[in-house]
């Protein structure tokens, strides 16, 4: 008797091509420096708000539908340094 031996083939996924990635890279990092700001601070409880990170929120869940996983987490990444960084510069809407 012969046994028979079965392959599993791995599944390949379809690679992103480089201009997409790219305009998904300048979409995060558009998004990641889009504050709402407020002229006049507003308190909460101990917290002083000046602004809050809208783009940061709408970053997350657009990255969070991301297929690739590789991606996601760069993504997240250009997310998060982009919005520290423009907490300190003049970028956003002011209410």
């Amino acid at each position: 008797m012969t046994k028979k031996q079965t392959k599993q083939q791995k599944s390949i996924q379809p690679e992103e091509d480089d201009g997409s990635f790219l305009l998904k890279v300048v979409l995060y990092v558009i998004l990641g420096v889009f504050w709402l700001r407020f002229a006049q601070p507003i308190d909460v409880g101990v917290i002083s708000l000046t602004g809050l990170p809208i783009g940061l929120f709408l970053g997350l869940v657009f990255a969070s539908h991301d297929k690739f996983q590789m991606d996601r987490k760069i993504e997240y990444v250009i997310l998060i340094i982009m919005t520290v960084l423009s907490f300190f510069l003049p970028a956003g809407i002011i209410i």
